[in-house]
């Protein structure tokens, strides 16, 4: 067997150490992570592989998503302390930048790595309604609403385009306002959907008071785009509130 070709100038092989996992060398001062959370880790992601995430309460699954970002320390503590400040996993995913960097112990490697399964979980709940028939996976929309937009600080109104099949073709922020308020223009949301070639429409908005009880603003804006719709031959099937208790839908409480 002739010898492997040399290595182009300014490259070299990685250490083997480096593929051996987040807790092969070195704390601080030199010395190796101590035995009992290298264990402890190991122990947690073989229970996480065998059982799933049902298998592990929120603040196990959250140190799973911090090992990566801090491989060298034990952090059962700032998981409790993320738990404390947003309430639950979805929380802690979903919480605003500012507010995460309040926390002792949270530094740009944490944040990263929250915001990162935050967008994996936005866009695997997505890929679940997208370019499918809307009215025959409504769980899945719920879901994807809910994890999109459930814990939100301010209030965000998107709206659902839907073709005559009621797939799902478009999925748009129509906009974004403050945390009990958002400006909503019935002209524009007809504008886009004939734009779209779109023949239904869901209009879906979040409450950050976690309350999904619609405002008089919300019923009032909610006609104003139905009667705008009805002229051009577009369905509003629905409007959903979502809220921290769950979403509420126009159709089902008889607002439409």
């Amino acid at each position: 067997m002739s010898p492997a070709p040399p290595l182009l100038p300014g490259l070299a092989e990685a250490p083997a150490a480096r593929f051996m996992g987040d807790e092969v060398p070195a704390c601080p001062d030199g010395t190796r992570l101590p035995s009992y959370l290298r264990d402890h880790r190991a122990r947690l992601r073989e229970r996480f592989m065998e059982g799933g995430a049902a298998a592990l309460p929120d603040y196990e699954m959250l140190e799973l998503v911090l090992f990566r970002a801090i491989p060298r320390q034990d952090v059962k503590p700032l998981a409790r302390r993320l738990l404390d400040r947003f309430g639950n996993f979805s929380g802690v995913l979903s919480a605003p930048l500012p507010r995460l960097a309040e926390v002792a112990g949270v530094g740009p490697a944490v944040v990263q790595e929250l915001k990162i399964v935050e967008a994996a979980a936005h866009r695997l709940a997505r890929s679940r309604v997208m370019n499918r028939p809307v009215l025959s996976s409504w769980t899945a929309l719920l879901d994807y609403c809910t994890a999109a937009m459930g814990h939100l600080a301010v209030e965000q109104f998107r709206i659902l385009y839907l073709d005559r099949k009621n797939i799902l073709i478009a999925d748009e922020e129509q906009a974004r306002g403050t945390v009990d308020h958002v400006p909503v223009y019935p002209r524009e949301v007809v504008k886009r959907a004939l734009e779209l070639d779109a023949s239904a429409l869901i209009l879906v908005h979040n409450h950050p008071s976690g309350d999904p009880t619609p405002s008089e603003p919300d019923i009032g804006v909610t006609n104003q785009i139905r009667d705008a719709a009805d002229l051009m031959g577009i369905v509003l099937h629905d409007h959903l509130i979502i809220g921290r208790a769950g979403p509420l839908s126009f159709r089902s409480e008889g607002y439409l």
